[in-house]
C-alpha cells in the first residue's frame, strides 16, 4: 500500500512567543460489550524505550492545527479518524533534547486533540520508528513518558464522561416525557422540562465516581 512520506525538517514550522508550536491527538476508540462500553487509547513505542506517548510532530504554516494533528497521527500511528475540533488543552514543555537546558531553546506549547479511530493502515509512513499499541487507560498512565499527555488524557476522559451522561440524561427525559404523554420533543434538554414534570435520578458526580470507571471497567 503506498502512503505519503512523513514530512522532513522545519522550514514551515510555527513559532509563537519564541515556543516551537506542536499538534498531536489522543486516538482511541470505544469497544462495547453487554453491560458498558470500554475505551482504549493508541500509544506509540520508539526504539530502545519501555515507554509510550502520543503522536505529536510540528505544527507548520500551511496547515490549520486540526489537520496538523491528523497528520501526525496518520504519519506516526497509522491511523485516520474523526477530530474532535475542540483541543483538550494547550501546553508549554521542553523538548525531550533540551529536558535539562537552561536556556529559552527548546521550549514548546503543544495543542492536544481527541481522535476517535476509524481506520488503522497496515503501512504508514514513520513505521520503522514507531510501533503502535491499544492499551487501557490504566495501562496508559503507567506507560505515558510525559505528565502533561497524561493530563491531557485524563481530560479526555472526563469529557466523555460528561457527554456520556448528558446523552443518557437526554434519552431518560424524551422516555419519561413519551410516557407522560407529551407529544412534542423539545429542542434542548432545559425546555423539557417547562414542557412536561419528569422525575429521574440526579447524575453521578465526578467526587463520587471514578472518572474512567464507566469506560474501562473500574470499580
Amino acid at each position: 500500500m503506498s502512503y505519503l512520506p512523513a514530512r522532513k525538517g522545519r522550514h514551515r514550522q510555527r513559532y509563537e512567543d519564541n515556543l516551537r508550536l506542536v499538534a498531536g491527538c489522543i486516538p482511541y476508540r470505544l469497544e462495547k460489550d453487554v453491560e458498558d462500553s470500554r475505551i482504549s487509547v493508541l500509544m506509540i513505542s520508539t526504539p530502545n524505550r519501555d515507554d509510550l506517548v502520543f503522536p505529536k510532530g510540528g505544527w507548520e504554516d500551511d496547515e490549520t492545527v486540526n489537520e496538523a494533528a491528523c497528520r501526525e497521527a496518520l504519519e506516526e500511528a497509522g491511523v485516520k479518524g474523526i477530530l474532535d475540533e475542540e483541543p483538550l488543552g494547550v501546553w508549554e514543555f521542553r523538548s525531550k533534547s533540551k529536558q535539562n537546558s537552561c536556556s529559552l531553546e527548546g521550549g514548546c506549547r503543544g495543542y492536544m486533540f481527541a481522535l476517535e479511530v476509524t481506520e488503522e493502515l497496515d503501512s504508514w509512513a514513520e513505521q520503522s520508528t514507531y510501533k503502535r499499541q491499544w492499551v487501557s487507560p490504566e495501562e496508559a498512565y503507567k506507560l505515558c513518558r510525559y505528565d502533561w499527555m497524561s493530563e491531557a488524557l485524563e481530560k479526555h476522559l472526563r469529557r466523555m464522561e460528561r457527554n456520556s451522561n448528558i446523552e443518557k440524561a437526554e434519552k431518560l427525559v424524551e422516555h419519561q416525557m413519551l410516557s407522560s404523554g407529551c407529544s412534542t420533543k423539545p429542542s434542548n434538554l432545559e425546555e423539557s422540562f417547562s414542557k412536561c414534570i419528569v422525575d429521574f435520578p440526579p447524575m453521578p458526580s465526578l467526587s463520587k465516581m471514578p472518572f474512567a470507571s464507566m469506560y474501562y471497567g473500574g470499580k
